[in-house]
């Protein structure tokens, strides 16, 4: 996907960044903003252009003061992918495909905004052919997604355990795209090495894996807990245990994934910039 044809969504956040760089988010940061922090000295902040003389003729010692505001500033923006073996599922459309418009549109958005933007993506490790830095010049991520939508993954996602090595330091805004079928004591501590971050997690299934199986006949069905990819003759009976075991598994998530305060995003075969958008005004205070 060309850096054209992203979709734009508008993103918020619930707390203060402590970047240093200028941007669109609330911040700890004291700089030319709008927000009053309070009174300070002229000594110890010497911008004459902020002198405050109703509050310096109130003081008995005749310092000077001058009003502090916050700076806006921004904050790091991450896609975390997933390329273990389930995502090679290709049902209404490829689920890797998917993957990558997604990542382009977290891409297109942060930079936007002015908000660097990094890709890391993983199988049974972090995959440094798959990595792209935290930086502002996003056009590269670009060439990363469309390469994205071709690749073969293969493999597990135990790599998932060892990402957040790869995020940076200050807290992140961290879209974690996976079809998360993968052992769930694997996802809990994954999510539990996260926390520090605010991690979406965008969830991609698709209705040919569950709900528009066969009535009756030999098909693929990929396990819901393990990603293993299974050849099955289906009866009626099975299709509706295939079913419910998606449906079991959706809750499950919801639950898991509430535990951490990270309230999953559900993506099936077609990507909403608007809905992500309507997602940050329901689960974030703006």
């Amino acid at each position: 996907m060309s850096f054209f044809q992203a979709k734009e969504f508008s993103y918020h956040i619930g707390w203060r960044s402590r970047g240093r760089h200028a941007g669109r988010h609330a911040s700890v940061q004291t700089g030319l903003g709008m927000e009053f922090r309070g009174h300070a000295p002229l000594i110890a902040y010497p911008d004459p252009r902020r002198i405050d003389l109703r509050q310096t003729l109130r003081d008995p010692s005749e310092q000077i003061f001058v009003r502090m505001f916050n700076q806006k500033s921004s904050i790091p923006v991450y896609a975390l992918c997933d390329l273990s073996g389930s995502m090679g599922f290709v049902g209404e459309r490829s689920k890797l495909a998917l993957a990558a418009e997604i990542a382009a549109s977290v891409a297109y958005s942060a930079y936007r905004v002015s908000d660097p933007f990094g890709f890391v993506g993983f199988d049974d490790m972090v995959r440094e052919d798959w990595l792209f830095t935290s930086t502002t010049k996003v056009h590269g991520a670009f060439d990363l997604t469309d390469r994205l939508g071709d690749y073969r993954p293969s493999g597990g996602a135990n790599g998932l355990l060892d990402a957040d090595r790869f995020l940076s330091r200050e807290r992140s805004l961290v879209f974690l795209i996976s079809d998360f079928h993968m052992p769930s004591a694997l996802l809990e501590q994954a999510l539990g090495s996260l926390m520090r971050h605010h991690v979406v997690p965008v969830v991609l299934w698709d209705g040919a894996e569950y709900r528009k199986l066969p009535e009756f006949g030999i098909t693929s069905v990929t396990d819901c807990e393990t990603g293993a990819r299974r050849t099955l003759f289906l009866r009626k009976g099975y299709r509706e245990r295939i079913a419910q075991a998606f449906e079991d598994r959706r809750q499950m998530l919801q639950k898991l994934f509430m535990r951490f305060d990270m309230p999953p995003f559900f993506v099936e075969e077609t990507f909403s910039a608007d809905a992500l958008t309507e997602y940050f005004y329901q689960f974030v205070a703006a």
